[in-house]
């Protein structure tokens, strides 16, 4: 028997956007083939849903009730000017720029030359040398759809021993009156003994309609290499953002990502991260921002697949109003996995009685010498310290705010880079100094 599968507005929408415009997006007919082939598999699992366990405190099908259409090449006008006030504190950063508005490479609004090691997804697409089929395998019907719609991205190929002088800042900006649906795919390769820090910056400019972007980053750190990754996701509370990122670590290679997300309506950033060399390291952690109707998702799957690894997760959640916040951390330590060290905590800070943490860590371990653990807390302002500071005359306002920055200082001690450190504190302050304002 067979069961026919009851199609939303939003995902009958996109295959009739795909079916009338497939022939907008780049790529060669070797690449549109793989184009259709893809979508074909998403639509044979629609958008994510609650009875997909990974995806059941994230219902996309419920949620996304309309899909904005598919970015093709898009020429919305941007000033620099524009730019760097929707980047913030972030402008200021001494890093290589590679700009995409609306999914589309701007080499006008970008400062990093396209050089060897440097390239454009888009620019490979439309001259027929991008590979057929653009697979990350993670089984995640999210994925498909960004290889079905994928319009542009940074491919980054660092050879062995090297690491450039600044870090690269793919920077995605949503512009324009009318929402689009932005798919960017990103592939970073670093070679033996090689080092490099790229930055993601999601942001929207002033008077832009809300964004919807589909995001996919897939890294392989070469052996003894040295990454630092982090995704920064400032686009506002009309905006989807959905990212999936993919890395595989080779031996004694390490590996650190630090995700902020503060004040983008619907978020949901899941990385999985494969050990396949021993002796590799891994740092994630990340700090979530969130008031209003907010829902911001971090799901993690760690995957010990070889010995003498060790992985550490810290993810910080500050929650106001109705704002939802959600945290899975799968660690996998496989039979062969001997001598893992893995550790992993969530906690979650709660500025109102409405708002909810959902916190699902997970461990299966198929090996026995190993060090694993982990945890999860909730908690509110402790009433005890508030009275301390306002017995030392501080005022109400500024005593909350001092604890709040407290709470979040441990997440933000895990970035190494000083200058990055203050940077995203900033970001973090004036969500608290526009949270008091409201």
């Amino acid at each position: 028997m067979t069961v026919a599968i009851i199609k939303t507005k939003a995902e009958q929408s996109l295959q009739a956007d795909f079916a009338a415009r497939a022939n907008e997006l780049p790529g060669t007919a070797v690449v549109a083939k793989a184009r259709a082939e893809a979508m074909t598999s998403f639509e044979r699992q629609g958008l994510p849903h609650r009875r997909v366990e990974a995806w059941k405190y994230t219902d996309l099908r419920a949620n996304l009730k309309d899909l904005a259409p598919i970015a093709t090449r898009d020429d919305a006008a941007v000033s620099s000017a524009e730019l760097n006030a929707a980047l913030g504190p972030l402008a200021a950063i001494d890093a290589d720029r590679i700009v995409f508005v609306n999914g589309s490479h701007r080499p006008e609004l970008s400062t990093a030359k396209m050089q060897i090691g440097v390239s454009t997804l888009g620019a490979k697409l439309r001259a027929g040398t991008a590979p057929a089929a653009l697979k990350v395998a993670t089984g995640e019907s999210v994925v498909a759809l960004n290889e079905a719609l994928v319009t542009d991205g940074a491919i980054i190929e660092i050879k062995d021993g090297a690491s450039p002088s600044k870090p690269l800042m793919l920077v995605h900006v949503a512009a324009g009156a009318k929402p689009k649906f932005a798919s960017l795919r990103h592939a970073v390769k670093v070679g033996r003994n090689g080092a490099a820090t790229i930055i993601e910056a999601h942001v929207t400019l002033a008077g832009a309609a809300a964004s919807q972007s589909n995001t996919v980053v897939e890294a392989v750190i070469g052996d003894n290499a040295d990454v630092t990754h982090f995704l920064i996701s400032l686009e506002g509370g009309g905006a989807t953002h959905v990212e999936t990122l993919a890395a595989t670590l080779g031996k004694d290679a390490t590996f650190k990502s630090f995700q902020l997300t503060a004040g983008t309506g619907l978020a949901r950033n899941q990385s999985f991260v494969t050990f396949a060399g021993e002796g590799g390291k891994l740092d994630i952690s990340g700090l979530m921002l969130a008031r209003a109707h907010q829902h911001i998702d971090t799901t993690l799957v760690i995957d010990h697949a070889v010995p003498n690894c060790e992985s550490r997760e810290l993810f910080k959640t500050v929650l106001d109003d109705t704002a939802r916040s959600v945290f899975q951390g799968k660690v996998i330590v496989r039979p062969d996995a001997q001598k893992t060290d893995g550790k992993q905590m969530a906690k979650a800070l709660m500025l109102s009685e409405a708002c909810e943490f959902d916190s699902k860590p997970e461990l299966e371990i198929y090996a026995d010498d190993v060090v694993c653990g982990h945890g999860a807390t909730v908690a509110e302002i402790d009433p005890g310290m508030m009275f301390y500071l306002r017995s030392r005359g501080i005022p109400k306002d500024e005593a909350r705010a001092m604890l709040i920055e407290s709470f979040v200082g441990e997440a933000l001690e895990k970035i190494d880079d000083e200058g990055l450190r203050e940077t995203l504190s900033e970001i973090a302050r004036q969500w608290l100094v526009s949270r008091s304002a409201t």
